[in-house]
């Protein structure tokens, strides 16, 4: 058998991006299935060109361009001025690097030609991988679409998301088109089934993420045992710039006697960062973020993947949400993971009472029997796609 080449989003300096990337290969690995991770180095400039165009059309009709202005302004921070968060931020990009060294990468290609050409004749199946690959700007991009992969090569999508309960008019007839192509296809999300259905009426069906394939022991190989934080702390990543989320955690500490222990500045500098915790760690790669959460009290996040690690390691959590419930929503990814784990109450605001939240507990001898039971038809599925014996639409 030929190897199977995943197209995921291994390189950006983002600990859920890079932690499902990994997930991915490795669940491979444990299945005895040679694989590698596509290196996209040489074809990066023409995706991005790609994306800037429709980033460039999307601008004046969304919110993209005070998010891009936000970014802006962090890289500027980052790059040019020699400041604290500018050497902070160096350290923490390090950490990543260091943690790319662990996949398994294909050669380069210096075009999608030259990629087409190498699928047919190296690998048996190409999967895209999870997170949030099909966004507007990401199918404009054409990769994650995957494309490239000639017909006679199996394409599975395993997980993947679209980040948004909707897709703008004009990118539907776009999205319908690669979806039909693709031969296996399953989601992260309720509102990406729906959606699928809705432009292609293919039934697909929901699976979990692929750090969920992962036991709380296979994650172990990439943690050490050190604790650097010994004591009770409360560990926070928030991907949101909500002060009101800063204050939850302040009144969580002072209820609790835990310090603080945060990721802070993670996708630009936030200015209310700066104030609330009593630790903020740089020296973290994606290692070192799930063995915080491994050894917390506490964690209070916005994020995904923060409240998986959370549940696999059994830590009281408390998501907060970093949207309203608006079509650009990315709510419905959290939304579902509770639904498919039993915890439909676990999604707060920030102004909550902390004593009322303390008094309610998590049964997790229920939620692991849920992720276990989510994992075992996850991997049927996956082994299935894999094989390429039939439809494995609904």
């Amino acid at each position: 058998m030929k190897k199977i080449a995943i197209a995921s989003c291994y390189a950006q300096h983002n600990y859920g991006s890079m932690l499902q990337a990994y997930a991915t290969q490795k669940i491979l690995d444990i299945l005895g299935i040679d694989n590698e991770t596509i290196d996209t180095t040489g074809i990066n400039k023409e995706i991005q060109k790609k994306k800037n165009k429709y980033f460039l059309k999307a601008a004046f009709t969304s919110d993209i361009l005070l998010y891009k202005m936000g970014m802006v302004k962090s890289i500027v921070r980052r790059k040019f001025i020699q400041n604290d968060y500018a050497r902070n931020m160096r350290q923490r990009n390090q950490m990543f690097d260091k943690f790319r060294e662990k996949y398994k990468v294909s050669p380069s290609f210096s075009s999608r030609e030259e990629l087409s050409n190498y699928c047919s004749s190296n690998y048996s199946a190409v999967i895209v991988g999870s997170d949030q690959l099909w966004l507007p700007g990401n199918i404009a991009g054409d990769y994650y679409t995957l494309s490239f992969v000639p017909s006679d090569v199996n394409s599975i999508a395993y997980s993947t998301s679209f980040g948004q309960a909707s897709l703008p008019k004009d990118m539907e007839d776009i999205a319908a088109a690669f979806l039909k192509r693709i031969r296996h296809i399953s989601v992260r999300e309720d509102s990406g089934q729906s959606l699928i259905y809705s432009l292609t009426g293919r039934k697909v069906p929901v699976v979990c993420d692929p750090t969920l394939l992962l036991t709380p022991e296979d994650w172990l190989e990439i943690q050490d045992e050190e604790n650097k934080y010994p004591g009770p702390y409360i560990f926070c990543y928030f991907l949101g710039t909500n002060p009101k989320h800063r204050d939850f955690v302040t009144r969580l500490s002072k209820a609790t006697g835990c310090r603080i222990v945060a990721l802070t500045h993670v996708n630009e500098y936030v200015k209310c960062d700066e104030q609330y915790a009593d630790e903020t760690p740089y020296d973290v790669g994606p290692g070192e973020f799930v063995k915080l959460i491994r050894y917390a009290r506490y964690v209070c996040t916005d994020s995904f993947h923060c409240t998986v690690f959370a549940m696999l390691y059994k830590r009281r959590f408390f998501t907060l949400k970093r949207y309203g419930n608006t079509k650009q929503s990315t709510n419905n990814r959290l939304e579902t993971l509770f639904r498919l784990v039993g915890l439909n109450e676990q999604f707060f605001n920030g102004d909550e009472d902390i004593e009322y939240l303390l008094n309610k507990e998590i049964d997790f001898v229920q939620v692991e029997q849920n992720i276990e039971k989510i994992r075992e038809q996850s991997l049927q599925y996956l082994k299935a796609a894999i094989a390429d014996e039939g439809s494995t639409d609904l």
